[in-house]
């Protein structure tokens, strides 16, 4: 009965206000209640006429849902447990496998493994579908329904059921939960006078965090010679952190600017004067993982030509969601604006291109060959944003030598091997010398570091 009576009374409000519109409203907004009248049409039919009673709420949250996901890959409607798992994501510690995902194609797909847990150990790779958890099957589950079974007390199993490229058929890992670390800065001097930065993400405390390990690093009898930051396979996180971030190394200027289609949801991001000027060299690493916040950071630094930025192109998230409370604690987080760089770039769906390509291996292998990772990119996304809102944009119009070069860029990426399981080892626990000379990206950044030395001396 209370079922029936709140369709009544939704399809009853509907229509009153169809009626008000048709009469008082601009032809604008006519067409828009004369879209909620045929909504209120088609449920009432299928409440009258469906072969089974349907339950009307959920049939009318699962067109909301419908609706909003037809916007773009980061617009959700979400129910009042999806506001937990949004604010575990960025606040305090969670029990869970560590991995970050979005979806395509209706199906769970791996971002990108966090370093040092359990699914990287498990040997988890940016591009696997998830394609059931604990046997029940993902296609077209909520993405905050999957995180929510995913997650849970550490020391419990969880067993995901993976679809990787390359593999004939899906198998299934066993992955012991365990509390995903809230430490998002890593470091190690890597040389006399160099030091090694890794930001895995952008937590509440990572600019403390970074802080602390720099002051360190800089603190020492040796004046530092030039900084390794690496951002590859880090996912983003807050934006005020990445913001706060990039501060820290320069002085003056635009950081991030966030356009919207309204004046208030746009908004521009500048630097501070440091009272400690951390002028050294710096080369940022990045790759098809590097996604929104740690785009923003590697974008920033190299527009304003403060760091020289090597490996892959990143991942391409530059669109800003804003959450938006709903009655009876659901809640709506939807796109408001895009992610431009001081040079006034779009991140969304390009990424952050690096001044020197340079793969994780220095032997050329097929792709056929490869036991790395084949990232999804935010191009790669059903309904993603272009990157600029104007179709007839010139800023959007590619020249063939443009084309070509993101041709030859992606050739490189899809013959890129990360040695994946190599370099989580690598990161899992301390870091030594040895360690990070063994990855080769690392150690490329050292010597563009060192040759930037050597010829400053040359030119004195």
């Amino acid at each position: 009965m209370k079922q029936k009576n709140y369709s009544k009374l939704l399809i009853l409000i509907t229509l009153l206000l169809f009626l008000f519109a048709a009469n008082y409203l601009p032809a604008g907004n006519k067409e828009t209640y004369k879209g909620l009248k045929l909504f209120s049409d088609v449920i009432e039919i299928i409440e009258k006429n469906y072969i089974d009673v349907v339950d009307t709420e959920k049939l009318i949250h699962s067109a909301i849902q419908g609706m909003v996901r037809s916007l773009d890959p980061h617009s959700s409607f979400m129910p009042p447990e999806a506001f937990e798992e949004l604010q575990i994501d960025t606040h305090g510690e969670f029990g869970g496998i560590g991995i970050v995902i979005t979806v395509k194609d209706g199906i769970l797909t791996v971002i990108s493994p966090i370093e040092g847990t359990p699914a990287s150990r498990k040997g988890i790779k940016a591009g696997d579908k998830i394609i059931k958890v604990n046997d029940e099957s993902t296609k077209d589950m909520e993405m905050w329904e999957a995180v929510r079974k995913m997650r849970g007390p550490k020391g419990t199993s969880v067993k995901i059921t993976i679809a990787r490229e390359g593999e004939k058929e899906p198998f299934d890992v066993e992955i012991i939960r365990d509390i995903i670390p809230i430490e998002s800065v890593k470091s190690s001097n890597i040389e006399e006078g160099y030091a090694y930065v890794w930001i895995t993400n952008f937590r509440d405390k990572t600019t403390d965090d970074l802080l602390e390990a720099l002051e360190k690093m800089e603190n020492t009898d040796h004046a530092l010679k030039g900084l390794i930051l690496d951002l590859r396979d880090n996912p983003g996180g807050l934006l005020d952190q990445a913001v706060k971030v990039t501060d820290l190394f320069i002085q003056d200027g635009n950081i991030v600017t966030i356009k919207g289609r309204k004046d208030n949801n746009t908004k521009i991001f500048k630097a501070h004067e440091n009272e400690i000027k951390r002028d050294y060299p710096i080369v940022v690493l990045i790759n098809g993982g590097s996604a929104s916040a740690s785009e923003i950071v590697a974008g920033a630094l190299q527009d304003h030509k403060r760091a020289l930025i090597i490996g892959t192109t990143s991942f391409g998230k530059g669109s800003v969601q804003t959450v938006e409370p709903l009655r009876d604690g659901y809640g709506l987080k939807y796109t408001i604006a895009r992610y431009f760089t001081p040079k006034d770039r779009s991140i969304q769906a390009q990424g952050i291109k690096p001044d020197i390509v340079v793969k994780s291996t220095l032997v050329e292998v097929d792709k056929e060959d490869l036991d790395g990772k084949k990232y999804l990119k935010e191009k790669d996304l059903k309904n993603h944003l272009k990157a600029l809102p104007m179709k007839g944009d010139k800023k959007n119009t590619e020249t063939n030598e443009q084309k070509n070069k993101q041709s030859d860029e992606k050739n490189i990426e899809q013959k890129d091997d990360n040695n994946t399981s190599d370099r989580d080892e690598l990161r899992h626990g301390k870091i030594t010398k040895d360690d990070l000379l063994s990855d080769y990206q690392i150690k490329r950044a050292l010597d563009i570091l060192k040759g930037y030395e050597i010829l400053s001396g040359l030119r004195n």
